[in-house]
């Protein structure tokens, strides 16, 4: 096992395979959405799996697929079929927006994927289309149940927007009553695609977490598992579980063991940074792997020690959207 400079163990990949998307969810990209790349930008799929397995050899284990949408790039499953093969890869998820995942449950639960998370910001039809600019909702509500029914574990990822979605707050909650589901509700970040960045937050994990308290008063705290992102909470006598994601206030980094690799191939040992290298460009340069291997060691022993440090360390201000590094 890998450990970075600051004693964090590297178990967790998440890889974006592409960076289209069929929702123009306006807190992830622009209305227009963004300039999609040609496809001999993007990293192949045996790119992938070759980077993959090299990351195995090093402690990664766990693998969590991600886009933009995952499912609107060509033979997806196919792909997750391979990746699954990978030795040392014990764990595969998938996060999906839930337009094209019914189709595929059959198969995703033959190759061994056990979590699945779903974005999904709002229970309400006219809200989620202001959110996501497309008239979605009903697949999305559907494949949820569909997921929950075939067994997965689910977590519905929701993003917490001040003056869009803060009523949703308590309906979504509502779903762990009767439904063996973990609610997660994530704090707004700065990768809209055009530049914004929040000085201040509204909605923070504390607030949203008060805003759940103020329905719920005995809402009991669970023991978080190791690397958790998120602070995990359950109402008494529900099926399902609470949990608040401090995105942006980054209060997680301490145990952080994630990694990400764009669709690009930019290797990203921070969500918050702009790229420590290009994985893409080296293995078309005709690298080996033990050349790889020794990279990513070394990249690893200069990783920042929290999203804040990431952030200073940009070369320029943030700008990208959450579609083109895997959100």
């Amino acid at each position: 096992m890998i450990y970075d400079n600051h004693g964090r163990p590297i178990t967790y990949l998440r890889l974006a395979v592409t960076d289209r998307c069929n929702l123009r969810c306006f807190y992830c990209m622009p209305e227009v959405g963004v300039k999609y790349l040609h496809k001999s930008k993007l990293m192949t799929y045996e790119e992938m799996l070759r980077t993959v397995s090299v990351l195995s050899e090093l402690g990664v284990s766990k693998v969590r697929i991600t886009g933009g949408e995952p499912f609107v790039r060509h033979n997806m499953i196919d792909f997750m079929y391979q990746l699954s093969e990978i030795e040392g890869i014990t764990e595969l998820n998938i996060t999906t927006n839930g337009i094209l995942t019914g189709q595929y449950i059959r198969q995703m639960k033959e190759m061994g994927v056990r979590a699945v998370n779903l974005s999904l910001d709002t229970l309400d039809k006219k809200r989620f289309f202001e959110i996501a600019r497309r008239d979605e909702f009903d697949k999305v509500y559907e494949t949820l149940f569909q997921l929950l029914d075939a067994g997965f574990e689910v977590k519905v990822n929701a993003v917490v927007m001040d003056g869009q979605n803060t009523q949703d707050i308590i309906p979504l909650s509502e779903l762990t009553k009767d439904n063996n589901v973990s609610i997660r509700f994530i704090e707004e970040m700065p990768f809209n695609g055009e530049g914004a960045h929040y000085p201040k937050l509204n909605w923070n994990a504390p607030r949203i977490l008060a805003e759940i308290r103020s329905q719920y008063p005995d809402l009991q705290k669970l023991v978080d598992a190791p690397n958790s992102t998120s602070y995990n909470y359950q109402i008494p006598g529900y099926q399902g579980n609470i949990g608040v994601i401090a995105a942006f206030s980054r209060t997680f980094c301490g145990t952080c063991n994630r990694i990400r690799l764009t669709a690009t191939g930019d290797l990203k040992t921070c969500l918050y940074d702009d790229g420590v290298l290009n994985i893409r460009d080296l293995l078309r340069s005709g690298v080996s792997d033990e050349e790889l291997k020794s990279t990513f060691i070394n990249v690893f022993k200069q990783r920042p020690k929290d999203g804040f440090e990431a952030e200073r360390n940009r070369k320029s201000i943030i700008t990208e959207s959450m579609t083109t590094i895997g959100g």
